[in-house]
């Protein structure tokens, strides 16, 4: 017979999970499990605030798409987190947390740092429990991973209370890991319909003018970009992504047309409006995809492929939907269109043309002035990797992260993604402070990429904090601050949609980041002094670099609110 106390049951089963790395901060609640955390072969990453400590899990989750670990405290500590966990689960990002909580005879008098942290998790994440054994750990560690990564992915929330963890169970064996069915899928589409849906698929694209794939989150791994490569070598088509989606098709795809919605480019969100048939593979219509939601395909059929039956029809009615992981059914898909022995028809090849025409002089009528005392920030961004690679990084090992607002819609419009798992951004939650946790994460599960953190001087605030977790591991991460003394995104907004009555979005005072970087002990540089970029780049370690822009700098093309995609502002308004 084996005996353990519930800290032990914890850290054995993380151990025997495959966990390497966990998160956190400790606290009075969760005592016993760093106690014996201290013995373990762990490695505990100290973060400067739990949600610092949910986004660095983030970051390794995201790259791995394997489950990841953070720790918290009850009270102030679990609540701190919670705005990760939501992030998680808007995102399908599988992490497990674990919370300490008072001691089981105290719950509901109000103890010190006391919350119902059960109660508040409950709807932010895929699954969250409260333990009441030391001997129920051995069954809720084990599903909590297997909930996380089963499916379609989400944050788990295990609270266990302090004297939980210190209270002993005996059982006559460990148990097996958790190990989710990768393809497992709460109703599935059966096996007597896969097939003839998948083939009455093909011969509906086999039939259609005007074609398109869109691509959204779900399909954004290895396994997905791979099956997706293989269809379009079969049946070429246009292209498009949502923001999630960024990385599942290489930007340099010759029809690949970027990213749809209120920042997507003009020909994304044409080939949408004007498509005949539309090919969803893991998207969801988020409503920042679609605006208007019927003028986003407005005479198109929809064949549907999603592993969450809830996404099917929720927002556009599907002519076929196909409720099953993508590596299962698009290969299928491919097979049936590759035995119609398609030829290229003209109408789809004109067509294509056109898209290739528009996304061209969009191209072309955009500004590149990536010198000067206000760099374009497009162009900016753009030119990273090459930068990058002069100063003898391997540019396309590069993994990106951003923060919310302006530069997170610069970054998806023109830095190249041409990998999944690379771009790392809040999707559905936009949360700003997201980008430098996450990169410390990323760079953390992957040791030999540099990772690139675009953020402004709004965002990087929220987290600054983890400059010093950065430092502190010496990581590999240049962080990217454009500076324009603004709530940048929402400014924008108001410039547009408010005649320009600006409330609370002008920063009074602009602290020096430089300084503040180089207080944690970061080499900081601006890109207005000379040589920056070997500063920003070269060699090994933590960099940090602001890039000054004018503050009336816009986003385009930009959607406003009651329009329709196809009529997108595309140029700013001449300033006077």
């Amino acid at each position: 017979m084996i005996e353990a106390t519930g800290a032990q049951i914890i850290v054995k089963m993380l151990e025997r999970q495959g966990i390497t790395v966990v998160t956190g901060i400790p606290g009075g609640a969760i005592l016993p499990l760093y106690d014996e955390l201290y013995r373990s072969n762990l490695r505990h990453i100290l973060v400067r605030h739990e949600q610092g400590g949910g986004f660095l899990a983030q970051g390794i989750a995201r790259t791995t798409g394997e489950p990841a670990v953070c720790f918290a405290t009850s009270g102030p500590g679990a609540m701190n987190l919670l705005t990760a966990l939501a992030d998680a689960r808007s995102d399908s990002i599988p992490l497990v947390a674990i919370t300490g909580q008072v001691n089981t005879n105290l719950i509901g008098t109000d103890a010190f740092q006391e919350a119902d942290t059960f109660g508040l998790s409950f709807p932010i994440t895929k699954h969250s429990v409260m333990v009441t054994s030391a001997k129920e750990l051995l069954t809720a560690i084990p599903q909590a991973f297997k909930i996380a990564a089963e499916g379609r992915p989400g944050p788990v929330l295990i609270d266990i209370p302090r004297d939980i963890q210190l209270q002993k169970a005996t059982f006559e064996a460990w148990p097996e890991p958790g190990v989710p069915e990768r393809r497992a899928v709460r109703f599935r589409t059966e096996a007597t319909d896969f097939a003839q849906l998948l083939s009455e698929s093909a011969d509906i694209l086999a039939t259609a003018f005007r074609p398109v794939l869109f691509v959204g989150g779900g399909a954004n791994s290895t396994e997905g970009a791979a099956v997706i490569a293989q269809l379009l070598n079969v049946f070429p088509m246009p292209v498009v992504t949502t923001l999630m989606g960024i990385g599942s098709v290489r930007s340099d795809y010759t029809n690949y047309f970027g990213m749809v919605g209120m920042h997507g480019s003009v020909a994304a969100n044409r080939a949408m409006y004007e498509s005949d048939v539309v090919l969803v593979l893991g998207a969801r219509f988020d409503d920042r995809a679609t605006g208007i939601v019927n003028k986003f395909c407005p005479d198109a059929k929809i064949i549907h492929i999603d592993i969450d039956a809830a996404e099917i029809n929720k927002i556009l009615s599907s002519n076929r939907a196909i409720i099953s992981d993508l590596e299962s059914a698009v290969p299928v898909l491919t097979q049936f269109i590759n035995e119609l022995h398609l030829k290229e028809s003209l109408e789809r090849k004109s067509w294509r043309e056109r898209l290739t025409a528009i996304k061209k002089e969009q191209e072309d009528g955009e500004e590149k002035a990536a010198n000067g005392e206000f760099p374009d920030p497009g162009a900016f961004i753009a030119s990273i990797p090459e930068i990058a690679r002069s100063c003898g990084v391997d540019a396309d090992s590069i993994i990106v992260t951003t923060d919310v607002g302006q530069h997170q819609m610069w970054a998806a419009q023109y830095y190249p993604i041409n990998r999944p798992r690379t771009f790392l951004t809040s999707g559905s939650l936009g949360t700003m402070g997201f980008g430098l946790p996450v990169a410390l994460g990323a760079a953390v599960a992957n040791p030999k990429s540099r990772v690139v953190c675009f953020s402004g001087d709004g965002s990087i605030m929220m987290n600054i904090q983890e400059l010093a977790t950065l430092a502190e591991l010496d990581l590999d991460v240049t962080v990217i601050v454009f500076e324009n003394g603004a709530l940048g995104m929402v400014r924008q907004q108001q410039d547009l949609l408010c005649e320009k009555r600006f409330s609370a979005v002008n920063f009074e005072l602009c602290p020096d980041l430089l300084r503040i970087a180089e207080g944690f002990g970061i080499a900081a540089v601006s890109t207005s002094s000379p040589g920056w970029e070997r500063v920003a780049f070269a060699g090994k370690g933590p960099r940090f670099v602001t890039c000054r822009i004018k503050p009336e700098e816009m986003v385009m093309p930009f959607v406003p609110a009651g329009k329709s995609n196809v009529e997108a502002m595309t140029h700013a308004p001449v300033q006077g």
